[in-house]
């Protein structure tokens, strides 16, 4: 059973950057595609941004790309989501998502499908 728990949120001022983190336990974590997702109050989950097991490979959801970065350290087991130029409508909680890569790319398991395995989450607040 894949563990997974995110920390590194918190409260920023708008403009700002942050750096999450999602350290993973009880698999093979470098065969997992791992994934970023949000959900603000009232609203629908969001996909944020995908990465392959390998790192090579990485996408983002719409508007995400340019001020969020995925990437990964499979030696850490270990997958990381810099935020910059934080704005108040990136208020959420942020949740980190992996499973089993496969033949599959990371954006078809992580984005076109429901992982198997979640964190808790890690509330991100931005003050304007």
């Amino acid at each position: 059973q894949v563990q997974l728990v995110e920390s590194g949120g918190g409260l920023v001022q708008a403009g700002g950057s942050l750096r999450l983190s999602c350290a993973a336990s009880g698999g093979t974590f470098s065969t997992y595609a791992m994934g970023w997702f949000r959900q603000a109050p009232g609203k629908e989950r969001e996909f944020v941004a995908a990465i392959s097991w390998s790192g090579g490979t990485t996408y983002y959801g719409k508007s995400m790309k340019g001020r969020f970065t995925i990437s990964r350290d499979n030696a850490k087991n270990t997958v990381y989501l810099q935020v910059n130029s934080l704005r108040p409508e990136d208020t959420a909680v942020y949740y980190c998502a992996a499973d089993r890569q496969g033949t599959l790319t990371a954006y078809e398991i992580v984005a076109l499908t429901t992982p198997r395995y979640w964190g808790q989450g890690t509330q991100v607040t931005v003050s304007s």
